[in-house]
């Protein structure tokens, strides 16, 4: 262990000890669960903005959630920072058979491409949960869907669920047969919200889009494109026209009071503005002032997706 990752161990167990920061000893894994989601969230958005110094800083800001979770644990004897780099060393060394040349019960492989690796990244978590349930006397059913958390933003939950049935041959012909499920989810809802109001409608209306939803996020994913980042994209191209219109209010002139069509007349014109910039991916700081961003593969003329991960 480094000198820095141990010093930030002793600070963290300090601060947990006798005397250190109430606020720190009264954690529980379980209270920390919400820090480290916006900690983990905040790396990917210094990631997204290729800020390096903020990738840094909430780099570290997740790492102390995961010491801290580590201290706490190893105040009861479940485990310990070094059990956590232990098993995920050994983790990396299984599932990678390809490139350390192990073999045993989970075989030995030359995958010599991404799609290889992951399919057998897939087959080998596959296995692992099998010989777990044995090794535990559990009866239950082993499901290929096993291994996406209910946790996950319920985009990538649905993709990966989607993903995991496909793997199986669960999947849809062509692109144009997921277009015409999309169309068929249109036709349900827009028949729920014609049907005579009930104690249920809600409910079936709620059902009805939630399967719309699911429908487009499996179009996303027939067409190679991350759900999540596609969807992030469009809130963020909507977020900056919304602020290009608020700038052209005169001053004292309030937004709410404009008529529908004024709107729509501002929002014609930030679309315009945007063309004639060109697809140069732009952000705006809280002050209104406009920062030109690097530009990235999903700039406005479209996205690329992120890399699928294991």
């Amino acid at each position: 262990m480094t000198d820095s990752v141990a010093q930030l161990r002793e600070i963290i167990a300090r601060l947990r000890a006798p005397g250190g920061c109430p606020w720190d000893r009264e954690q529980t894994a379980d209270s920390l669960r919400t820090s480290l989601l916006e900690e983990a969230y905040e790396v990917v958005d210094a990631i997204e903005r290729n800020h390096q110094a903020d990738l840094e800083e909430e780099l570290g800001d997740l790492l102390i959630n995961i010491v801290m979770q580590a201290e706490i644990a190893s105040e009861s004897a479940a485990f310990t920072l070094e059990s956590i780099a232990s098993v995920a060393a050994e983790k990396l060394i299984r599932r990678h058979p390809h490139v350390f040349g192990t073999k045993g019960k989970f075989g030995e492989s030359s995958a010599d491409s991404s799609e290889a690796v992951l399919n057998q990244w897939e087959e080998i978590k596959r296995a692992e949960r099998l010989a777990k349930q044995a090794g535990e006397g559990d009866a239950a059913e082993i499901s290929h869907l096993d291994g996406v958390a209910r946790a996950f933003p319920v985009l990538v939950r649905a993709q990966k669920i989607q993903k995991k049935a496909a793997k199986v041959g669960f999947d849809w012909v062509s692109t144009q047969d997921v277009i015409d499920k999309v169309r068929e989810e249109i036709v349900e809802v827009e028949a729920e919200l014609a049907a005579p109001a009930t104690p249920l409608h809600k409910q079936r209306l709620t059902e009805e889009i939630g399967d719309l939803l699911f429908a487009v996020v499996n179009l996303s994913r027939t067409l190679s494109i991350d759900a999540e980042s596609s969807l992030q994209a469009a809130t963020d191209k909507f977020t900056r026209r919304f602020l290009a219109m608020e700038r052209k209010l005169s001053p004292g002139q309030n937004f709410a009071n404009l008529t529908f069509e004024e709107m729509n007349a501002l929002w014609d014109q930030a679309k315009r503005a945007e063309k004639v910039r060109g697809n140069a991916a732009l952000s705006f700081e809280p002050n209104g002032q406009e920062v030109r961003a690097p530009q990235r593969e999903d700039a406005w003329s479209g996205t690329t997706g992120r890399q699928q991960t294991k």
